[in-house]
């Protein structure tokens, strides 16, 4: 498993996360397992939020209540949630950041997060009341290190106008088939197609130009939340078949081979999985540092439908 570096937190972290929004209707042993085979696996961060779930903290209670991970050992994986979405609109308000916490804590049943990400862009944000609720909690102990979701370049300036703690981490929809971060810079300047508009104002290079981490969330999913790509031979027949070749010429599984597609990238992204299987995370876990040619990213995107002018 291939680890990075996060500010403030000790923790190498793994390259593929494992995302727990889906473990509410689990057993504590199937939660147990799914973490503990995640662990063995070589992951260390697991991904929360607070809206996770048949009702608020939902999955972090799940987790928690099941003693995913012993508090024995809680200083060996990196904890993150995130903050922000409430019903019906978005909240950075500093009371609503510095509450959401302690809720998450107890529901988490630990004294800190790793990491608190702000989850989708506030409009209404005044940044001097996020960083009075990051600096107050990097005070308490409570949250060691801070991010965003779903951000702009521009919403983490503004932000980082305000806010002193480093913003190292943006997490942001993208697999093979769903990724126009990438390839918007690929048919950059080519008029009249849709792939060359920006959508997200230079994301991918903002972020290795600012060392920030790129974690990306619905790493199998056609597009927002239409289905997954893997197996699908209706949409995709060319790329799956791609996808089995290389399976088979690495020895891993097809789910490797899209996970390494994105760990390629020398962008050094995450890969955060939203699976309750613990064989598709053991499968991802496998894709975390294959050395993918360039010849073989490139066929895998073109597959998925980009283009290259």
């Amino acid at each position: 498993m291939r680890t990075l570096s996060l500010p403030n937190i000790a923790v190498p972290a793994s390259n593929v996360v494992l995302g727990l929004m889906r473990i509410s209707p689990l057993s504590d042993e199937e939660v147990r397992t799914l973490v503990g085979t995640a662990r063995d696996a070589g992951v260390t961060v697991f991904d929360h939020a607070d809206i996770y779930g048949d009702e608020r903290h939902g999955c972090e209670t799940r987790f928690g209540d099941a003693g995913a991970v012993p508090a024995s050992e809680r200083d060996q994986v990196v904890i993150q949630s995130k903050v922000g979405i409430r019903n019906g609109y978005f909240d950075f308000s500093r009371e609503h950041i510095l509450a959401t916490v302690d809720e998450s804590l107890a529901a988490l049943r630990t004294d800190y997060l790793d990491l608190l990400l702000l989850h989708r862009p506030d409009t209404l944000v005044e940044p001097e009341e996020v960083a009075a609720a990051f600096d107050e909690l990097e005070a308490a102990g409570k949250v060691r290190a801070f991010g965003v979701s779903n951000h702009t370049p521009g919403q983490i300036e503004l932000l980082r106008r305000w806010v002193t703690q480093p913003l190292k981490v943006n997490q942001l929809q993208l697999s093979i088939t769903h990724s126009p971060i990438i390839a918007q810079g690929v048919a950059a300047n080519m008029a009249g197609l849709d792939q060359s508009i920006d959508r997200d104002n230079g994301i991918l290079d903002y972020a290795r130009l600012n060392d920030i981490t790129l974690q990306a969330w619905s790493p199998f999913q056609k597009g927002f939340f239409d289905g997954v790509f893997l197996g699908d031979r209706e949409q995709y027949p060319e790329l799956n078949d791609a996808l089995d070749e290389l399976a088979a010429a690495y020895g891993v599984t097809p789910t490797g081979i899209a996970t390494a597609w994105i760990t390629r990238h020398p962008a050094n992204m995450q890969v955060v999985l939203g699976t309750t299987n613990p064989g598709r995370v053991q499968e991802a876990a496998a894709g975390s540092d294959l050395p993918l040619s360039r010849e073989e990213w490139y066929r895998l995107f073109r597959l998925a439908g980009h283009i290259l002018p």
